[in-house]
């Protein structure tokens, strides 16, 4: 008899850390009494922690998996939705069914607001633990599982420079690039002296050969983005991220039918029919899925999406502690992502609350070996959890 699920639960994870996330806080940007602050470039709200919202799912012969989901603000809007809501609801449904479970739970909310946001991310933290749960289950690596992994190791770039200064920011892209990396995103809201001096200097201090990409957070308009984008272009940017907000699909058709640099979209996604709306619209060149927001079977409809139009795979990255960047790259593994996001700030400093093999060194990351995704929780990081 198949093993089937008995108990879903959810946890807050909430990490100390001494910088926030994107780097110091610039002078008017304060934080609150509830430990957020929104950074002015980009208006947007971050947390002075690194928190994430972990699952753990249980099997009816005591196999558990684990599962992670966005975090960033609010986390208990997406433990209560799961505690509340999604876990009855999955009880004693079969694991390997995980992909008709999203469905369903996606389903039931469709007329309610379901398309996005709290839910999605809750949904994506429930389906990345079922895949796990069935992988373990199996005892096979969740890449197997998703019809086989095309490689062990994955090009990662460089994502974000949070230092104060530029001369800073030049001398942390040095040391990444003198340490075997090849790519290097910044984040246009640390751009302290400006998003095209940045591109300027980082170019003229890495040389002709680095990859560089410049992440604009969604902050322009269509004509403001197109002409930003038009300056950045002689240094030849890989690609230019998020250039206007995720709901201007107008605006992205028209940077993307005119942009002569390659445009990247799609963190903010939850599920292929928000994929579609801007694939049926836009000229996407560099589609790039979060696990985070997406769970495993989105993904994986999104990455087959994008290869369908002809749009290179370089998934997302972001706060958690490891679990469904695993979950991530075991994904990419089996569909050939091209690169991944690597948070160094984040992913370095939490590795080592989880188990697992999983590393990022000399330009890749390293996918995580054993049974279904590959990580597992530390005791040392129960002090950091809460309900």
């Amino acid at each position: 008899m198949t093993a089937t699920v008995t108990q879903v639960e959810a946890f807050i994870v909430s990490l100390p850390r001494d910088v926030p996330y994107l780097g110091p806080l610039a002078a008017d940007e304060t934080v609150n009494t509830k430990g957020y602050f929104v950074r002015k470039g980009n208006r947007t709200v971050y947390p002075t922690t690194d928190m994430s919202v972990l699952v753990k799912a249980t099997a009816s012969d005591g196999t558990i998996g684990w599962g992670e989901t966005y975090g960033i603000a609010a986390p208990q809007a997406v433990v209560a939705l799961i505690d509340e809501l999604l876990a009855p609801f999955i009880i004693d449904r079969d694991p390997y069914e995980a992909a008709t479970i999203w469905q369903d739970l996606y389903d039931m909310q469709r007329v309610r607001g379901a398309s996005g946001g709290y839910y999605g991310d809750a949904l994506a933290g429930i389906d990345i633990a079922l895949c796990d749960l069935a992988c373990r289950i199996a005892d096979v690596s969740m890449s197997q599982w998703l019809g086989g992994g095309r490689v062990d190791r994955i090009p990662a770039y460089v994502s974000g420079l949070p230092k104060a200064t530029l001369d800073e920011r030049l001398d942390l892209a040095r040391h990444f690039i003198d340490n075997g990396y090849t790519a290097i995103k910044y984040a246009g809201p640390s751009a302290s002296d400006g998003i095209v001096t940045e591109m300027r200097a980082l170019r003229a201090a890495l040389g002709a050969e680095v990859d560089l990409m410049a992440d604009l957070h969604w902050r322009f308009n269509a004509k403001a983005a197109l002409a930003l984008v038009r300056e950045l272009a002689p240094y030849r940017p890989r690609f230019i991220e998020a250039p206007c907000a995720p709901e201007d699909i107008g605006g992205l058709a028209e940077v993307t039918a005119a942009s002569p640099v390659p445009i990247a979209v799609g963190e903010e996604w939850r599920n292929l029919y928000e994929a579609k709306l801007r694939f049926d619209n836009a000229r996407i060149g560099v589609v790039q899925p979060e696990i985070a927001h997406t769970g495993v079977s989105q993904f994986m409809a999104i990455a087959r999406a994008a290869r369908a139009h002809r749009a290179a795979i370089v998934p997302h990255a972001t706060i958690g502690v490891g679990i469904f960047l695993a979950a991530g790259l075991h994904a990419s593994a089996a569909m050939g992502a091209s690169m991944y996001e690597y948070q160094h700030s984040v992913f370095d400093r939490n590795l080592h609350f989880v188990n697992t093999t999983m590393c990022c060194e000399a330009g890749y990351y390293h996918v995580p070996a054993g049974p279904g995704h590959g990580v597992v929780p530390r005791v040392e990081l129960m002090q950091f959890i809460r309900r």
